[in-house]
């Protein structure tokens, strides 16, 4: 969308025809579509699809991250639309076509049957040809996630920043749990923990699983773009998930979230380990547990809005022209 043709239009989230380019808009006003990308359901030459999944009810803390998606997508609106710093001038939205699939479906008082919808719902998305970007919710979507992307690319490798490790062990697949994703993930071969990584961990959990980890205080001791260049060795060249709990950021940084836990990231370290991760195969991503009831001054929703533009261009960086 021209920048004259932007002037003079609105909600550019319904009235843009084309799907690549930057939109200028107030920032204060029109649809809230995630970074002003088109609200469709047309996936038809689509890269890259957005798409929220409200849903909370595996919490084990605070609740709320139902509305995680709306308030991200609000906060994404404060983004400028040229590129974003720190990419090197490159434009995914200039790039790729991105659209806002909108929300998931569901039916809050079936909490059984929501992994399966989720599940496919994102293998939907994926069997158009687009990737997937999931706005959550807690982490319990996170399972059904990497369930329809294993489904198209094989065992995935996993780069996970969070402040929990999420591996409690859970044997029993009628719970749902945002604490048990990851233990029922590598038990099912969803994921390959030697090439998998754990970022900004701060709580005790004995059950590992094999999994590679650089906890917080790793991270502050030998800076994020250490923290980077090792998991790029661990993840290789294989299909890799990034999953991005907005908890990993310390509580100063991220307050709206359900199980804040002191002495995590800052947001200056969490954007330089997102963008010297660049070069690896992400193939698909998600940002979850920001509860904006818990949040000030949109903090939080601002922080996981720049988290979620930033993993678009990660996947758009190994794939650009």
């Amino acid at each position: 969308m021209a920048l004259e043709d932007a002037k003079n239009e609105m909600d550019h989230a319904f009235t843009r025809n084309d799907l690549k380019g930057p939109s200028f808009e107030l920032t204060f006003a029109g649809a809230t579509s995630f970074l002003r990308r088109r609200y469709t359901k047309d996936l038809s030459g689509v890269d890259i699809a957005v798409t929220g999944v409200p849903f909370d009810q595996a919490v084990t803390n605070r609740p709320g991250t139902r509305l995680g998606p709306r308030a991200i997508r609000e906060a994404s609106l404060l983004q400028a639309g040229e590129p974003p710093y720190g990419w090197d001038g490159f434009s995914p939205l200039e790039a790729f076509s991105i659209v806002d699939y909108g929300d998931m479906a569901l039916d809050y008082a079936n909490m059984a049957e929501t992994p399966a919808r989720i599940e496919a719902h994102t293998a939907g998305i994926l069997a158009s040809g687009a990737a997937c970007l999931t706005l959550g919710g807690d982490h319990s979507i996170t399972y059904p996630l990497l369930k329809a992307h294993a489904a198209k690319h094989g065992p995935l490798a996993l780069v996970q920043v969070d402040a929990h490790t999420d591996t409690w062990p859970d044997d029993d697949p009628s719970r749902v749990d945002h604490g048990t994703f990851l233990y029922k993930a590598i038990k099912e071969g969803l994921v390959v923990p030697e090439r998998s990584v754990q970022i900004g961990i701060r709580s005790y959990n004995e059950e590992r699983c094999g999994l590679n980890l650089m906890d917080a205080r790793f991270v502050h001791e030998h800076g994020p773009a250490e923290v980077a260049r090792r998991a790029k060795d661990i993840v290789g060249a294989g299909p890799v998930y990034l999953t991005f709990d907005i908890d990993g950021l310390d509580p100063a940084f991220a307050p709206g979230t359900g199980t804040p836990v002191w002495g995590g990231l800052t947001s200056a370290q969490a954007s330089i380990l997102l963008r010297d991760l660049a070069g690896i195969n992400l193939v698909g991503a998600d940002v979850v547990e920001v509860s904006p009831p818990f949040d000030h001054a949109n903090i939080t929703a601002v922080a996981a809005a720049h988290v979620a533009q930033d993993l678009i261009c990660l996947w758009g960086w190994t794939r650009r022209g």
